[in-house]
């Protein structure tokens, strides 16, 4: 029969395992550091009593700690290396992580500040995403001060899964875990990936005020954060614990890594407080940029006038332009008139000459082709009007040519 403690000096596991000195105890076991002989390398050795166990259910859950154990692989978990029986116990072989417990450095009076706790949350929240992630999903079901251990260069390690679940089974589980760390649904039996969530900010809280879960103040079945922190309830970290502490796991915050990532926004400080938010500064926008119309005249300057090509004083009456084609044509008719119609081609004439005459006293003078008429090519109707652009000094006031007109008359 084993010895129920196990002394410095004995070697286990056929001589190959030599024991250096207790880490914990339990009901029935215990932790131990040892060497490994044939490495030279240090190993945490679990041991299990089968024979002092209280029930079957409690070798089983030694036994579904060591084939966990064997498929994680996490640098914030212990690898497993080895596990045999003997003399009637059980033994896990895990590599040996170096450090203090959160229990110990609280029972030491040390206390995690605002950044400790942080840092704390992000390494177990990239813990807690890979066990959720598994399939099926692993739940530690035991996070508290004691099996988390911070290592010598200040990260930090989950322990001890002796308490695990890896598989759902209908009707519930055995209830397992630690008062005042366990949610209220292991209660029930019930254990959720949610249910490390509660147990990692009980863990917090407890570092951070130094006061045991169960002592803490409470509104109703769930843990008055701010009251326990002494701080007002819009406070980033009060916030953050409180969705880890809601008794309702579908409230429960269920992404940690988001939310911590909220919390380290520019609104809020490093360190979890808010930050006062300077006042935006008026946004000067700048002026629509006014977009160039196709073929726009050209602007005039200040002191003249625009007057249109086809606005010329000396333009004769309408249908006044002619054309090659327009002459052509008329010739030809003409003659062809002159050949078939001789007097009705001669009444033409004189109308049309009588029509010139009216026309020219009238308007001015017989109508003549503009510029504007002699330079088109086609298409180019569907061109703006040429303008062209005449100084003030080069346009007679509207009022002096009356006078102008008087003086003429006197001359002569």
């Amino acid at each position: 029969m084993a010895p129920e403690r196990l002394e410095v000096g004995t070697t286990l596991g056929a001589g190959r395992y030599e024991i250096l000195r207790p880490l914990g105890a339990g009901s029935q076991g215990q932790t131990l550091a040892a060497i490994d002989l044939r490495t030279g390398t240090h190993v945490a050795i679990k041991r299990f009593n089968v024979r002092g166990a209280e029930s079957w259910k409690d070798v089983e859950l030694a036994e579904r700690e060591a084939r966990v154990l064997a498929q994680l692989s996490h640098p914030a978990l212990p690898e497993h290396l080895d596990h045999f029986e003997e003399d009637g116990a059980l033994y896990l072989v895990m590599t040996l992580i170096e450090g203090d417990s959160l229990a110990e450095l609280r029972r030491r009076g040390e206390l995690l500040d605002t950044l400790e706790l942080l840092d704390l949350l992000r390494q177990m929240s990239s813990v807690l995403r890979y066990l959720s992630q598994r399939a099926p999903s692993v739940v530690h079901r035991d996070i508290k001060p004691g099996n988390i251990i911070r290592r010598p260069d200040g990260s930090f390690a989950l322990v001890d899964f002796g308490s695990v679940r890896d598989h759902l089974k209908p009707g519930g589980s055995t209830v397992v875990g630690t008062f005042g760390y366990m949610a209220p649904e292991q209660f029930q039996g019930r254990a959720l990936p949610a249910s490390d969530v509660y147990g990692l900010g009980a863990t917090a809280l407890t570092m951070l005020t130094g006061a045991e879960p169960e002592d803490q103040p409470h509104q109703g079945l769930a843990i008055d954060v701010a009251r326990a922190l002494e701080r007002r309830a819009s406070d980033p970290r009060v916030r953050l614990l409180s969705q880890m502490l809601a008794p309702n796991p579908e409230q429960r915050v269920h992404n940690l890594t988001r939310a911590l990532a909220e919390l380290a926004r520019p609104s809020s400080g490093g360190d979890g407080s808010e930050r006062p938010r300077a006042p935006k500064a008026r946004e000067r926008r700048p002026a629509p940029r006014q977009r160039k119309r196709r073929n726009a005249p050209p602007k005039a300057p200040r002191g003249s006038r625009i007057a249109r090509a086809d606005d010329d004083d000396s333009a004769g009456p309408p249908f006044g332009a002619t054309r090659p084609g327009l002459l052509l044509l008329a010739g030809t008719l003409l003659v062809a008139g002159f050949l078939l119609f001789p007097m009705a081609t001669m009444l033409l004439l004189l109308l049309g000459s009588g029509w010139w005459i009216v026309s020219s006293l009238f308007f001015g003078g017989a109508p003549k082709a503009t510029e504007a008429d002699d330079s088109e090519t086609p298409g180019a109707s569907e061109s703006p009007p040429r303008v062209r652009i005449a100084p003030l000094s080069d346009v007679a006031p509207s009022e002096e040519q009356p006078s102008t007109s008087r003086k003429s008359r006197a001359r002569r």
